[in-house]
């Protein structure tokens, strides 16, 4: 599945890989989970993520203090806990928007981004996996939601030089892949 890969040069230190996979298996310093406000088991790559880390990053995930009743990691913000039995030692949580529900999907979606690209610099890490944030049941369409995460880590800069988008369908890969053209980001060989 990892044989679909396309890297590309953002800035003069920071490198995007787009690649279909298994974000599970990433060997980076964080992972990204997209997850729920509560940071409970949900479906998709939340649910993968639970299964493959363990019991020790689902306690994690419930000893987050909430903000609010139900609320540990509001739409748009990001959490970090330890990665328990995955090969990255953390993961980010971050909560996307359900597409159809908000007046504005976009913003808070580019806050995703920013927010976890702004949790691994403070941690102080260099290299980040995210997966597709808010395609799965949370409606967004692909090929905005590519414009928004790459836009979105073309404007970081900070210690996180190693940015991977690690996709599960070939649809995902292809819209990602697609968008960086159309950016006309440079390919890295």
């Amino acid at each position: 599945m990892s044989s679909s890969v396309q890297k590309y040069l953002v800035n003069l230190a920071t490198y995007v890989t787009i690649k279909r996979g298994d974000i599970t298996k990433e060997q980076v310093d964080a992972i990204v989970n997209a997850a729920n406000e509560q940071l409970t088991v949900g479906g998709g790559v939340s649910g993968a993520i639970h299964r493959a880390a363990g019991p020790k990053y689902t306690e994690a995930c419930l000893k987050v203090p909430e903000v609010r009743r139900g609320v540990r990691c509001p739409t748009g913000e990001a959490r970090i806990v330890t990665g328990g039995q995955l090969p990255a030692p953390y993961v980010i949580n971050t909560v996307g928007p359900v597409y159809s529900s908000v007046p504005n999907p976009a913003e808070l979606l580019e806050s995703c981004y920013r927010s976890v690209l702004q949790v691994a610099n403070e941690k102080g890490l260099s290299s980040v996996a995210f997966p597709a944030i808010s395609c799965g049941i949370f409606g967004y369409p692909l090929r905005e939601a590519a414009q928004v995460a790459l836009v979105s880590c073309q404007k970081y800069h900070g210690n996180v030089k190693d940015i991977r988008f690690v996709l599960f369908g070939s649809d995902v890969f292809e819209a990602w892949t697609n968008c960086a053209e159309s950016l006309s980001w440079k390919r890295a060989e």
